[in-house]
């Protein structure tokens, strides 16, 4: 979720977009064409290709140029960063399973997915009826959803089917005035996923509901305004942040937070403003997250981003991601700056990808940068 710009945002690294920034590289090789995948890297998968904005940094068509222009971005190799701890930290270890630590300190901000609605067809019995594929949903789910698309190549449209009935999403479901519902989604297979999840509530509900694949956010929330499609799979933070850029410029002071009410309420009052109503947010997140192996986290002792700065900060310590990230807030920078963690080189790879997640099971990276939704989490 994506265009990157130079200098820094104020408010963070990839974050969905769904037009969200490179994790269209990463994500997406998500089996993307040229290697650019969302989301979410989160992998080598089909159609998982996103550009993320990145928070508070770009407006509407900003997403071209990612890296290009931004020559001294990041570290390459095992050159240290200028943060480097001399502790003897932890080196890398090689282990096929992945596991992501615990944000304790809450470094991301709330990409929780939630639908957006245009005003004019958000009836109470259209909103309870994609209410319920929230309810139903939380990060675990969201990943298993995403391994059967990427990792066990289900087609969304089956994929959304077996969840729906493994957990009863159209019991209980109130019919609503029917009428035709256009269910947008972006173009990566997360979106295209839960976009199937709510045709099959607002089936239930009595609309007669047809999914288009759109793109990215800034083809899709244009046509949002306009009612061209009516409904479509967001995440809190960076459609607040969208947003509050369209109305106030790509420099606006972010609206965003680690707090999920401060970032709904944010995103709700933007989106009165823009004709779109908001449903209930999901349990289930997508944002930028750091990854180990379980090997390593069995080893070193650590489960949370606290327990690796305070055990791990220092010289045998490599952490990858991409050019970016050293001078990302949402990425080293902001590891450095809330965690006070230092690890002892960068190792220059891909947004959440096949680069960075290969390294971590060959033991060439200790920590990496991924996406908390990635199905490879499910799959190692």
């Amino acid at each position: 979720m994506a265009a990157l710009s130079c200098p820094p945002p104020p408010g963070g690294c990839w974050v969905r977009d769904h037009g969200r920034l490179k994790r269209t590289i990463a994500r997406r090789t998500r089996g993307r064409p040229g290697g650019v995948a969302p989301g979410h890297g989160r992998r080598a998968r089909p159609m998982r290709a996103r550009t993320r904005l990145a928070i508070g940094a770009i407006g509407a068509l900003a997403a071209a140029g990612v890296l290009t222009g931004c020559g001294d971005a990041g570290s390459s190799g095992t050159e240290a960063p200028q943060q480097a701890a001399s502790g003897a930290g932890c080196a890398p270890v090689a282990g096929d399973q992945l596991v992501v630590l615990t944000d304790d300190k809450k470094l991301q901000n709330t990409d929780n997915i939630l639908p957006a609605v245009n005003a004019k067809v958000a009836k109470p019995e259209l909103l309870a009826a994609l209410d319920k594929v929230s309810a139903a949903l939380d990060t675990t789910k969201l990943i298993g959803l995403n391994k059967a698309v990427d990792v066990d190549r289900k087609t969304s449209k089956v994929a959304a089917e077996e969840f729906a009935t493994a957990n009863s999403l159209t019991q209980g479901v109130a019919k609503g005035p029917g009428g035709t519902i256009v269910v947008g989604a972006g173009n990566f297979s997360e979106s295209q996923t839960l976009a199937e999840l709510y045709k099959i509530t607002l089936t239930a509900a009595g609309y007669q509901v047809k999914v288009q694949q759109i793109g990215n956010r800034e083809l899709y929330e244009p046509a949002l305004e306009k009612g061209e499609i009516q409904v479509v799979p967001e995440y809190a933070a960076t459609m607040a942040e969208f947003l509050n850029t369209k109305a106030n410029g790509k420099d606006a002071q972010p609206v965003s937070s680690p707090e999920l009410d401060k970032t709904v309420a944010a995103l709700k009052a933007a989106g009165d403003k823009a004709g779109i109503v908001f449903g209930t947010p999901s349990a289930a997140q997508d944002q930028n997250a750091f990854a180990v192996t379980k090997a390593f986290a069995d080893k070193y002792g650590v489960n949370t981003l606290s327990e690796l700065a305070a055990t791990c900060s220092g010289s045998a310590t490599v952490l990858a991601g991409p050019p970016e990230c050293p001078q990302r807030p949402k990425c080293q920078a902001g590891l450095v700056q809330v965690y006070d963690f230092k690890a002892g080189s960068f190792s220059s790879l891909d947004a959440g990808g096949p680069q960075t997640k290969n390294a971590l099971k060959t033991g060439s990276a200790s920590v990496g940068l991924v996406f908390s939704s990635d199905g490879a989490l499910a799959a190692s």
